[in-house]
């Protein structure tokens, strides 16, 4: 009984500060909801044990009473025989009174004990319920709370993600830029290309023209084709 009276002792002293630390910062009620169980485990041992020495000192209560009254009626039988003469039974009933009187204490002794720790374990269960009672109402502070952390952490991954996908879509940004500055000198090539082409037949018209005016003059001039190879 000692033994458990200790557990339950331990179990009414846990530091509910602590243990609100540890749930937070595993972002877990687990160490929370252990306790939890063991105090119900521990209410349970209490009540069959309060319902055990309770009844046991009801017992020795009654066997008290009972060799109380034995003895009351020794006492007065002891009385009777004394005032009638008879010596002989007043010894025999001064002997049994004797007997009676010292099982009536020993019992008395015994009831009181036991009642005395029925009334410690009715304390102790009335103290560890109000502690689990205390308990189960932060537990739903806690879990509150663990919920929340959870969702900012969710929220701070979710961020994180976003700005990987962004981190990655700049990547892509960069190569079609660069993709881009390729086909702008391309075109830019394209373009330079086609100058140098104009510039060509424009040669080749220039070229025709000069040879069209000087085969005029020739002409005019009365001088063959002939003369100007």
């Amino acid at each position: 009984m000692a033994s458990l009276l200790e557990k339950v002792s331990v179990l009414i002293s846990a530091n509910l500060h602590w243990m609100a630390n540890q749930a937070l910062q595993a972002n877990s009620l687990a160490v929370v909801d252990e306790y939890i169980r063991r105090v119900e485990d521990n209410l349970e041992a209490l009540e069959d044990a309060a319902a055990t020495v309770g009844g046991e000192s009801k017992t020795l209560r009654r066997k008290q009473r009972e060799f109380d009254a034995k003895a009351e009626e020794l006492d007065r039988n002891i009385d009777l025989f004394l005032r009638e003469g008879n010596e002989k039974l007043a010894i025999a009933a001064q002997s049994r009174y004797n007997t009676m009187k010292r099982l009536a204490d020993t019992y008395r002794e015994q009831a009181d004990a036991q009642e005395a720790e029925y009334q410690k374990l009715l304390e102790a269960k009335l103290r560890l319920e109000a502690k689990l009672t205390e308990v189960k109402q932060e537990r739903i502070h806690l879990q509150a709370m663990v919920e929340l952390a959870k969702s900012k952490e969710a929220a701070h991954d979710a961020v994180k993600a976003v700005g990987d996908v962004s981190t990655e879509a700049s990547g892509m940004e960069d190569i079609k830029e660069s993709i881009q500055r390729r086909l702008d000198k391309a075109t830019a090539q394209s373009e330079i290309d086609s100058q140098k082409l104009d510039r060509q037949m424009e040669e080749v018209l220039e070229t025709n023209e000069i040879e069209q005016q000087l085969a005029a003059r020739r002409a005019r001039l009365g001088m063959s084709d002939a003369a100007a190879l």
